[in-house]
């Protein structure tokens, strides 16, 4: 991981149309797979939602190893994908990386994929 002390998450998906409306450009389609392909493991979902659910907002990667039952490594290796796909921002403290969810992260993902935006 990298040892900047806080790494800003890369730009959001861009403002897309809702999948069923109209069509997507090549560009929000690329950005949009790249969200779901991070999204699109098991074990990465299992840590949104503990980072998400947890105290605060935020989660030590010590937090996460023993409630997965994986390595810390495996564990890092998950949490930069999501940290690369703008889902998870880091924090250093010190010796510890805290993880904490973007708030806007699943927002696009939300309004592109929602049944709602067929009545509009």
């Amino acid at each position: 991981m990298p040892t900047v002390t806080s790494l800003q998450p890369p730009p959001p998906v861009g403002p897309c149309a809702p999948l069923l409306t109209e069509p997507i450009t090549a560009e929000q389609a690329a950005d949009l797979a790249r969200l779901l392909k991070a999204l699109a493991d098991p074990t990465r979902l299992r840590l949104v939602s503990m980072v998400a659910a947890h105290e605060n907002g935020e989660a030590c990667v010590c937090e996460l190893t023993e409630p997965l039952g994986l390595t810390q490594p495996t564990i890092s290796h998950h949490l930069k994908v999501l940290i690369d796909a703008g889902i998870l921002i880091r924090d250093k403290r010190g010796v510890w990386a805290y993880y904490a969810l973007v708030p806007t992260a699943l927002d696009a993902l939300a309004a592109v994929l929602s049944p709602s935006s067929l009545s509009r």
